[in-house]
């Protein structure tokens, strides 16, 4: 099979994006979360060191909350009856975005309070 050219590949990508941004509940609030930690970014004058790390925990969140779905896809298109063992595999699917998530705001609370308590 021929590779599609590079601009099809990215089109496929966006296309995947914007598809999570119109269909998803959770990964729209993530990105309201995002959009409220460039706000304080910008307003507590982050060093460019937080600002990076703040930036990149977001993103795994963004992309665990993204491979969660398509898994919750694929295993609701193998069995779209219910089976406890496709259950357990979406169970450890959101797991993983929880653990993603966890990380991210106990970073973010040490990287914050330094700038809003002056520690």
């Amino acid at each position: 099979m021929k590779k599609p050219p590079l601009y099809k590949s990215f089109a496929h990508a966006f296309r995947g994006l914007f598809l999570m941004i119109k269909t998803e509940r959770n990964f729209q609030l993530e990105l309201l979360a995002l959009l409220v930690k460039l706000i304080l970014i910008w307003v507590l004058k982050l060093s460019a060191t937080d600002a990076v790390l703040i930036l990149m925990l977001c993103g795994m969140v963004l992309v665990a909350e993204i491979l969660n779905t398509c898994i919750e896809k694929i295993c609701d298109f193998i069995c779209p009856n219910f089976d406890p063992r496709i259950g357990k595999i979406k169970d450890m699917a959101a797991g993983a975005v929880i653990l993603a998530t966890i990380f991210s705001v106990v970073a973010g609370i040490l990287i914050y309070s330094r700038y809003i308590f002056l520690i």
